[in-house]
C-alpha cells in the first residue's frame, strides 16, 4: 500500500513542496493568529448570511488570498503556511453551519438568550469530532479517488498561482476581494443603515380565485453566492420557485377559502408557511437521503481501507510525509475529551429540569451517544457529498432534517417512557433536547463537509495531513468561541422569525433562520402529534419524482441534471431570497461562456478564478456590514433609541427606496459582469 500512495504522491507531485525531506514551516504563530484573526471575520460573515438565507459560503478561496497577501510581506512565507492559515479559517466558517438548528431553542422560548458555554462546547466538541471522523477516510476520498472536490482545487491552484505571483511581484487577488466587500459594504450600509435603497420588489399576480408572487431581491451577497453555486444549482432552484409559486400556492389558494378578515396575499403568505413549506422539506428529505444511499458503498469502502492500513505492520509506518495522518493515540486523546466534553455540557443542558438522576443520566448518554453515532455516519456522508458536488451544494439541511427526525423520534421515546410530557414544560423540554441533540450532529457534518475540502488542497500543495489535521482542530475551537457572541448580536439586533427579543420591533427586520424555524417547526409537530405530516408525503412524493428525472438526465444526456436538493429548497426558501442567487448562477454561466468562445480555456479559467474572489468579496462585504449594523442597533437600543438609528428617510420613501435599489442591483450586475470579463481579457 505504501507504494501505491508513494506513486499517487509522485502523479500529484508538481512542486518542490510535495518532497518528503522538506522540512518548511508549516503551523506557525503568525500563521495561527492570523487565520484566528480570519475565522472571527468569516465565521461572523457565515453566522449572518446564514440566519438572513438560510445559506453559508465556503471561505477557503477569500482566507487563501488574504493570507498570501498578508504573508507576502515576510521573506520566509510559504504555500504550505498559506494553506495552514486558510486550513484553519475554512473551518471555522463552516463550522457557524450550527446556526441552522440552535436558534430553535430561542423560537420555542426555552432559551431567553444564547448560552454562552452550551453554545460554545457544543459546536468546538462536534466541530472536533467532525476533524476526527473525516481522518480514516481521507486516503480512500482524497488520495485514492477521482472526487472533484471544487472548492479544495480551486484553492490549491490560487495557492500555487500564489507562490508563483510571489516570485514574480504580481497581485495575489486581494485587490478582487476587497473591490467586491466595499461595493457590497456600502450598498448594506445604503439599504440596511440608511434605509435610502430598498431590498426587494414583489409584485403579486391574480391566477383564478387565488394569487401568486414574482418577486425579486436585491441581494449583493446572495448575487455572489449564486455566482458559486453555478447554473445548475441554480436553475434548480428556478424549477423549485415554479413548482412553488406557479404551481402548489395558487392551487391551495384557489381550492382553499379565504379565512374572515385576511386580504389575498396574506393568505398566499400562510399558505406558502404552514403547507408548501413542508413539501418542500420533503423533497429535500428524499433527496438527502437518497445521497446517502448512493454514498454508503464508497464510505463502507473508505473506513475498511483506513483501517487496514492502520493495522499494517511497523515497518510500514515510515511513510511519505504527505501520508500522515494524526496518531491512533492523539485522536484517542481528543476523542476522550470531546466526548467527555459533550457529556457534561448535556448534562448542564438536562440537569435545570430537575428530574430524578437516573432519567438525567439516560438523557444525558442517549443523546450523546445518538449525536456521536449519527454523527459518524453524517460525517462520511457528508465527506463524500464535498467531493461530488463541493461544499457550497451539499445538502447539510437535508442532513439536518434526518437529524431532528432521529432525535426527535429518540427523545420523544424517552419522555413518553419517563412520564415527561405529563409534567409541565415536559413538551417544551422534549423539544429543546431533540433540537440540542441535533445541534451536535449537524456541527459534525459540516466540519466533515469541509474538511475533506482542506485536504485535498493540502494533498495538492504538498501539505503534511497530521498538521493539517490539528489546524482544523485549532479552527474549531476559535470558530466556537465566535459564534455564540455572534448570535446574541444578532438575536438582539434583529430577532428571528417567531422570536423577537423585545415587544414592538419590527417583524419585517427579522433575521428568517429558515433551516432552524423548519427544523423546530418539525420537531413541534412530532412531540405535539399535529405535525401536517399529509404535505410531508406530498413533498416525498416530489422527491421521488425529482430523483427519478435527475437519474434519467445523467444517463441520457451528456451534461444536464437537475439536483433535487436544490430543487427542494427552492419550493422551501423565500423567493425573494432564491431570486438573487438564480441571477447570479445564470451570470456566471453567461460570463464563463463568453469568455471562453473569446479567449478559450486559460480565458475561462482567469475569468473565474476573479469572479470567485470578487464573488466572495460580494459575501464578506454585506455580511460584516450587517454584523456592524447589529451592534449599532443594540447600543442604540440598549440606551432608549430606536431599532433604526441610523435610518434618514420616513417609511414615506419606502416606494422610491425600492426603484432605487433595483437600479443599484441592476448597475452591480452589469459592474460585475464588466470586471470579470475585462480583466479576464487583460490576463489572456
Amino acid at each position: 500500500m505504501d507504494a501505491i500512495i508513494k506513486s499517487c504522491i509522485m502523479k500529484e507531485e508538481e512542486n518542490e513542496f510535495m518532497r518528503h525531506e522538506l522540512r518548511l514551516p508549516e503551523l506557525t504563530a503568525r500563521g495561527m493568529l492570523l487565520g484566528a484573526i480570519l475565522t472571527v471575520i468569516f465565521t461572523a460573515s457565515n453566522v449572518y448570511l446564514g440566519l438572513k438565507v438560510g445559506l453559508t459560503f465556503s471561505s477557503a478561496i477569500p482566507a487563501a488570498v488574504i493570507s498570501m497577501a498578508v504573508l507576502k510581506m515576510a521573506k520566509d512565507a510559504n504555500i504550505l503556511e498559506n494553506n495552514m492559515v486558510q486550513t484553519q479559517a475554512s473551518a471555522a466558517g463552516t463550522l457557524s453551519a450550527i446556526i441552522f438548528v440552535i436558534p430553535g431553542m430561542l423560537m420555542i422560548g426555552y432559551w431567553q438568550g444564547f448560552e454562552f458555554w452550551q453554545t460554545l462546547v457544543v459546536s468546538a466538541c462536534g466541530g472536533c469530532l467532525g476533524v476526527l471522523f473525516t481522518i480514516p477516510l481521507r486516503r480512500a476520498m482524497v488520495v485514492h479517488s477521482d472526487l472533484a472536490y471544487p472548492e479544495g482545487v480551486a484553492a490549491a491552484e490560487i495557492l500555487k498561482v500564489g507562490s508563483q505571483e510571489k516570485i514574480e511581484h504580481k497581485h495575489t487577488g486581494l485587490y478582487e476581494i476587497l473591490s467586491g466587500s466595499g461595493i457590497a459594504g456600502v450598498i448594506s450600509f445604503l439599504t440596511n443603515g440608511l434605509h435610502v435603497l430598498g431590498d426587494s420588489l414583489g409584485a403579486w399576480f391574480s391566477v383564478g380565485r387565488g394569487m401568486t408572487q414574482l418577486p425579486l431581491g436585491y441581494s449583493t451577497a446572495l448575487l455572489g453566492a449564486g455566482y458559486l453555486i453555478g447554473i445548475a444549482s441554480g436553475l434548480a432552484m428556478l424549477v423549485g420557485i415554479l413548482i412553488a409559486w406557479m404551481g402548489f400556492v395558487p392551487y391551495f389558494t384557489n381550492v382553499g377559502a379565504l379565512p374572515d378578515g385576511m386580504t389575498m396575499q396574506k393568505f398566499a403568505g400562510a399558505v406558502y408557511q404552514q403547507k408548501v413549506r413542508l413539501i418542500g422539506a420533503g423533497a429535500m428529505g428524499v433527496a438527502a437521503v437518497w445521497t446517502l444511499l448512493m454514498l454508503a458503498r464508497p464510505v463502507i469502502e473508505g473506513v475498511r481501507e483506513s483501517i487496514a492500513a492502520v493495522r499494517q505492520p511497523a515497518a510500514y509506518k515510515d511513510k511519505h510525509r504527505m501520508d500522515i495522518d494524526m496518531s491512533i493515540k492523539s485522536i484517542g486523546i481528543v476523542f476522550a475529551l470531546t466526548v467527555i466534553g459533550l457529556l457534561a455540557i448535556f448534562y448542564a443542558f438536562v440537569s435545570p429540569a430537575a428530574l430524578p438522576a437516573g432519567q438525567t443520566l439516560t438523557f444525558v448518554i442517549v443523546g450523546v451517544g445518538v449525536a456521536v453515532l449519527m454523527g459518524f455516519f453524517v460525517a462520511a456522508a457528508c465527506a463524500y457529498m464535498a467531493g461530488l458536488v463541493g461544499t457550497s451544494s451539499s445538502p447539510i439541511s437535508g442532513i439536518g432534517i434526518l437529524g431532528i427526525i432521529v432525535a426527535s423520534l429518540v427523545m420523544y421515546a424517552l419522555c413518553s417512557s419517563f412520564g415527561i410530557f405529563a409534567l409541565p414544560g415536559g413538551e417544551k423540554f422534549a423539544t429543546a433536547t431533540a433540537i440540542f441533540t441535533t445541534s451536535i450532529i449537524l456541527a459534525i457534518a459540516c466540519i466533515s463537509n469541509d474538511n475533506m475540502q482542506d485536504l485535498k488542497t493540502g494533498y495538492l500543495v504538498g501539505a503534511t495531513p497530521w498538521r493539517q489535521q490539528i489546524a482544523l482542530l485549532i479552527g474549531c475551537v476559535i470558530g466556537a468561541f465566535v459564534i455564540a457572541p455572534v448570535l446574541n448580536l444578532l438575536y438582539e439586533a434583529y430577532g428571528f422569525s417567531g422570536a423577537m427579543p423585545r415587544p414592538g420591533m419590527d417583524p419585517t427586520q427579522a433575521l428568517a433562520a429558515p433551516q432552524a424555524a423548519l427544523m423546530t417547526t418539525i420537531a413541534q409537530g412530532i412531540f405535539q402529534s399535529q405535525l401536517a405530516w399529509e404535505y410531508i408525503y406530498i413533498g416525498i412524493g416530489v422527491g421521488v419524482v425529482l430523483v427519478i428525472i435527475d437519474q434519467l438526465l445523467k444517463r441520457n444526456t451528456r451534461s444536464l441534471c437537475l439536483p433535487p436538493l436544490a430543487v427542494g429548497m427552492g419550493i422551501y426558501l423565500p423567493p425573494v431570497v432564491q431570486t438573487p442567487l438564480i441571477v447570479g448562477a445564470i451570470l456566471g454561466y453567461f460570463i464563463n461562456r463568453y469568455v471562453r468562445r473569446k479567449g478559450g480555456a486559460p480565458a475561462e479559467k482567469a475569468a473565474h478564478r476573479r469572479g470567485t474572489l470578487v464573488a466572495s468579496g460580494f459575501i464578506v462585504g454585506e455580511s460584516i456590514i450587517g454584523v456592524i449594523l447589529a451592534g449599532v442597533i443594540v447600543v442604540s437600543v440598549s440606551g432608549g433609541g430606536s431599532d433604526s438609528p441610523l435610518s434618514i428617510v420616513s417609511k414615506d420613501f419606502a416606494d422610491t427606496a425600492e426603484m432605487l435599489g433595483l437600479l443599484v442591483f441592476l448597475a452591480v450586475v452589469a459592474l460585475f459582469a464588466k470586471v470579470v470579463i475585462g480583466n479576464a481579457k487583460a490576463e489572456d
